[in-house]
């Protein structure tokens, strides 16, 4: 069985965590500045660009799985960083938004994002950096489209 798998090590789930964890190394001090998690700051991120989000979509939008979700938000909300609160229309709806706390923390550490993206293009190349994003983005159409049929 092993004889027809790939090796390991060029599987490609592995080469995308490889990946992931290389870049996130260059994140991870912000966030731990502020004892965010990177799941934690991709929900902030999503909030800030989005503004409101039910829960259902907030989880679309960070591909967090509800239970996880559910726990990143108890936490950011004990800490004033985001509020919950009912729709106008739905009652049984949760609308999430960052709270001004929740705000300062993206403009303080937004900078220091954009600052590690500047530092990956530089040292990757920012038409290799554009091209990975692009690939990557095809990638997942083609796989979804292939689950689609």
């Amino acid at each position: 069985m092993s004889e027809r798998l790939r090796s390991f090590d060029r599987s490609l789930p592995m080469s995308l965590l490889r990946a992931r964890e290389a870049v996130m190394k260059k994140f991870m001090p912000a966030l731990k500045a502020h004892n965010l998690s990177a799941q934690q700051w991709r929900v902030i991120r999503a909030l800030e660009a989005a503004g409101d989000l039910d829960i259902s979509e907030l989880s679309e939008a960070c591909y967090l799985l509800m239970p996880s979700l559910s726990r990143i938000i108890q936490n950011l909300e004990s800490r004033g960083i985001v509020l919950r609160k009912s729709s106008s229309s739905d009652q049984r709806r949760s609308l999430i938004s960052l709270t001004e706390a929740g705000r300062d923390i993206f403009i303080e550490i937004a900078p220091k994002s954009s600052e590690r993206y500047e530092f990956i293009s530089e040292r990757f190349g920012p038409g290799k950096l554009e091209l990975l994003y692009e690939l990557l983005e095809e990638l997942v159409e083609k796989i979804e489209e292939g689950e689609a049929s």
